[in-house]
């Protein structure tokens, strides 16, 4: 019988390790046998894909599928993840539903896949918004004239370069960030559509990076995308918070109480020790809490084995 559902990501030669460890997380477990893994080329090399074949069911070289200037562009193919990510469908018409996981990301439980398949199937977006309880806050305020601030977010800052007018931006200004490091749509979803058109109006003035995020805050917000929103556990992100360890049940936990398993560990921004990015050198191990109320030394990436 022939998997419904697929988990998509995306790499180029550089992060080629980090998606590795999200393909092995995610075979990991048990599972793993329900969903199919394909991958979308943005810059790997012959050697890299040749070994990418042996565990995955199918890769296919991402492209433009919006028309962008070459200006734009330069050599960064990565930033094809910016525009491929919203046309899924396109690329493995064969599924029903579709999870995407950023390649900086990789699956601690399996309970985030569960959630994601049923959310999208629910509605027409299932995603998690950039929120939980001691998270760090994203926004900026700068107070002026006494009771006067002026308030500065990132999606009312992209959405003004962007060309979208200030209502449209208003809106999203203090709505939760939407993270589209990770998400999930039926095939038959009119998200994609609407995702599809906010995305090609932020491109035709707006900077690459970003901008799907931005399209997808708008189509949520502002169209009224019907949107399943997933606890923060189904995206987890690391440099807004990081986790406890579970050393009985050797997984990474929420730091704070009921100290839910953490369903998707995502590096995004990344993770700074000596100025160097825990997603550049898997060595880095950080000094966190455990339930236990003592210390231990974790990598925050994938290793099989040693979670």
């Amino acid at each position: 019988m022939e998997n419904k559902t697929v988990i998509v990501s995306l790499s180029d030669e550089k992060y080629f390790e980090l998606l590795l460890e999200l393909i092995e997380s995610v075979n990991n477990f048990d599972q793993s046998k329900e969903v199919d893994i394909c991958i979308l080329d943005a810059g790997m090399s012959e050697n890299q894909i040749k070994i990418l074949r042996q565990k995955v069911k199918q890769i296919k070289k991402a492209e433009w599928d919006i028309d962008i200037p070459g200006y734009k562009v330069g050599k960064k193919e990565w930033l094809k993840s910016q525009v491929s990510r919203a046309f899924l469908p396109n690329y493995f018409p064969d599924y029903e539903n579709y999870i995407w996981i950023d390649s900086d990301a990789w699956v601690n439980d399996w309970h985030a896949i569960d959630l994601l398949i049923k959310g999208c199937k629910m509605k027409e977006l299932a995603i998690t918004q950039t929120i939980a309880p001691g998270y760090r806050d994203i926004g900026k305020v700068k107070w002026i004239l006494g009771n006067v601030a002026l308030v500065k977010t990132q999606n009312y800052k992209h959405a003004i370069r962007s060309g979208f007018k200030k209502d449209v931006a208003r809106k999203i200004a203090f709505a939760p960030h939407l993270n589209i490091g990770v998400f999930s749509m039926r095939k038959n979803s009119n998200g994609w559509a609407i995702w599809q058109k906010n995305l090609k109006k932020a491109l035709s003035r707006g900077r690459i990076f970003g901008s799907e995020g931005l399209a997808i805050n708008i189509s949520v917000y502002v169209d009224g995308l019907d949107t399943e929103f997933l606890p923060p556990s189904c995206n987890w992100i690391i440099n807004h918070l990081l986790p406890k360890y579970d050393e009985d049940n050797q997984r990474f936990v929420e730091p704070n109480l009921p100290n839910n398993k953490i369903g998707i560990i995502h590096l995004a921004g990344g993770y700074f020790v000596n100025s160097i990015d825990v997603r550049e050198d898997k060595n880095i191990e950080i000094n966190l809490k455990t339930l236990k109320n003592s210390k231990v030394l974790k990598s925050l990436r994938f290793n099989i084995g040693k979670i």
